[in-house]
């Protein structure tokens, strides 16, 4: 120790001191900084007698002082606040920040070593680097040990003369909110595997076993991922108006049998949240009247409504021994977690458990196995009849008794299914309202994907539609020409981007055979995708309807109604 004054010196230089002091400086202890920034860093470490500044760096040394002043502000925030240099070492930093390194000094550390060396998650990968380099600010998120999750904002400190050299960095804890993204996206992942099933799977599987896997997921995910280990899942009968019970764990007995009806007076919390549709947080049981008892010694219960395209379906309900045990936050997950649930009852048809006779299983098994075949084989055999028509006579009729062989085939097997699966044999999805203006209509559905033709059979078959597909413009052209004779089909729709043509361009086609500007024809195409703008010349041009996927059932067949009102009457 030299037992002299010690001074802080903020100049260019030490030959500066010398110049300005002569032979006096040698009477105290100087240190001589370059900038007001380290300067700060000293007066955070040290103790010294005196602050001497430049002229050359006044106006700094006045911000830096400004940022003295307001210490105690920063000192106090709930975020922290750090000055880092160029190298990104702490010059000063607040108590919050060095709370979270767990060290009671950072001046001199590097920032990412005294917060335990986090991974960067961006956005951008070098905040500090890019702050100093273009001098506006920069933002990214950090993760650090133990999940922790910090989001830090780099301001660059303008500097006099020179490029900026220093930042001002905020940090800010969003570990909650960081973790509540993180629980979402698993709840949603989770609510995709509920029914995550191949069609061939799911044809291989009785209704009974398309139940038991439902309910093990449920209950697998809601204990898991939602942490609840109390739960009722209810199902709402239309009919009666009845909440049938579809899956209990930790409920007593005569809770799990008890019979409730979507009522919201005397049918408890169940029967209040089926009757209007809102969810219901019940935060101590032993004051809430609508409540009726569910598990042994619950205090608390969280209640959510199944909803499936605007309408309940059922009801999902939670318990706890601990009063006001469920947040808002629970509320809002298990919301999300129900959604998936009740498009997982419509996937696998369990809307009612009971199961379909084996005919109409084994029936719509062979029916879904020989549509598209047979279409192959229309589709082949116009085909060969194009090359031969005016000129092979015998072969255009051999060629034509295929087609109605074949159409016969179709025919058959649909007809002998209706009378052998009777109507209540069928499982809840297959059911669908009577529309008698649809019975005997030809339809043509023209679409690449041999799913979207499977489900065109499937679906319009069951209102008695004929129905008859083709996987490109070429092959739907030929069998539009081919049932002309027939009196020609009676709809036609088309997916907007075919491999080989538009839907635009498609539908030309289709005014120049038919010899008329109005013709059935509906299209199909996703949200917001119009290549070409086909949709609006189309619709321009006297187009029927717009079909947008994914689409249900009775959308796909108010299309067809449209296109049928619109080209000629219904027949009945």
């Amino acid at each position: 120790m030299s037992g002299k004054p010690k001074i802080l010196f903020v100049c260019d230089s030490r030959e500066k001191l010398d110049e300005l002091f002569g032979a006096a400086a040698d009477d105290y202890e100087w240190v001589v900084v370059r900038n007001p920034m380290r300067a700060l860093a000293y007066l955070t470490r040290e103790q010294f007698e005196g602050v001497f500044v430049s002229k050359d760096y006044l106006r700094q040394a006045f911000e830096v002082g400004k940022l003295l002043q307001n210490e105690q502000i920063l000192e106090g925030m709930p975020d922290g606040v750090v000055l880092l240099d160029s190298e990104n070492t702490v010059l000063w930093a607040n108590d919050q920040v060095r709370r979270w390194s767990g060290q009671e000094r950072l001046e001199g550390s590097n920032f990412y070593n005294a917060l335990g060396s986090p991974e960067i998650l961006g956005p951008d990968f070098c905040p500090f680097h890019t702050a100093l380099a273009t001098g506006s600010a920069s933002s990214s998120t950090l993760r650090a040990h133990d999940n922790h999750f910090f989001q830090v904002h780099a301001a660059p400190v303008r500097e006099v003369g020179g490029p900026p050299r220093h930042l001002i960095v905020t940090v800010r804890d969003v570990t909650s909110e960081m973790l509540q993204q993180q629980k979402l996206a698993a709840i949603h992942q989770a609510g995709m595997e509920l029914a995550d099933l191949t069609p061939e799977e799911l044809f291989q599987m009785s209704v009974t076993e398309r139940i038991e896997l439902l309910k093990s997921n449920i209950l697998h995910h809601t204990k898991d991922l939602l942490k609840f280990d109390v739960v009722e899942i209810r199902l709402l009968d239309a009919k009666t108006n009845r909440l049938e019970p579809l899956l209990s764990l930790g409920m007593e007995p005569e809770a799990a049998t008890r019979v409730l009806f979507a009522q919201p007076q005397n049918n408890g919390v169940t029967g209040f949240v089926a009757a209007t549709g809102k969810s219901y947080l019940c935060e101590d049981t032993t004051e809430d009247p609508l409540y009726l008892r569910g598990s042994r010694g619950a205090k608390s219960s969280l209640t959510v409504p199944l909803v499936l395209h605007d309408e309940v379906i059922g009801t999902f309900n939670v318990e706890s021994p601990q009063p006001r045990a469920f947040s808002e936050s629970d509320l809002q997950f298990l919301e999300i977690f129900t959604r998936d649930v009740a498009v997982a009852l419509n996937t696998l048809e369990l809307l009612v458990a009971e199961k379909a006779t084996t005919a109409a299983e084994s029936v719509e098994a062979i029916h879904s196995a020989v549509a598209l075949p047979v279409d192959e084989i229309l589709n082949e055999a116009v085909n060969v009849m194009e090359r031969y028509i005016g000129h092979e006579p015998e072969v255009v009729e051999r060629l034509q008794r295929i087609l109605r062989n074949a159409r016969d085939i179709k025919q058959v097997i649909q007809s002998v299914g209706q009378k052998m699966a009777p109507v209540q044999a069928h499982p809840q999805g297959m059911m669908v309202e009577e529309r008698p203006g649809l019975r005997g209509r030809r339809v043509l559905l023209v679409d690449e994907d041999s799913s979207v033709r499977s489900a065109a059979h499937a679906l319009l078959e069951r209102c008695g539609c004929i129905v008859e597909t083709a996987p490109n413009g070429s092959q739907a052209v030929f069998m539009v020409r081919n049932m002309l004779p027939e009196g020609g089909y009676d709809v036609v729709i088309a997916d907007i981007r075919l491999p080989d043509t538009s839907g635009y361009d498609f539908m030309c086609t289709l005014q120049e055979i038919l010899e008329t500007d109005t013709v059935p024809l509906g299209l199909m195409t996703g949200f917001g995708y119009d290549p070409g703008h086909s949709i609006v010349k189309a619709r321009q041009a006297g187009l029927q309807a717009v079909l947008y996927k994914p689409f249900r059932l009775d959308q796909l067949l108010d299309a067809v109604e449209k296109i049928l009102a619109a080209t000629g009457p219904v027949q009945t």
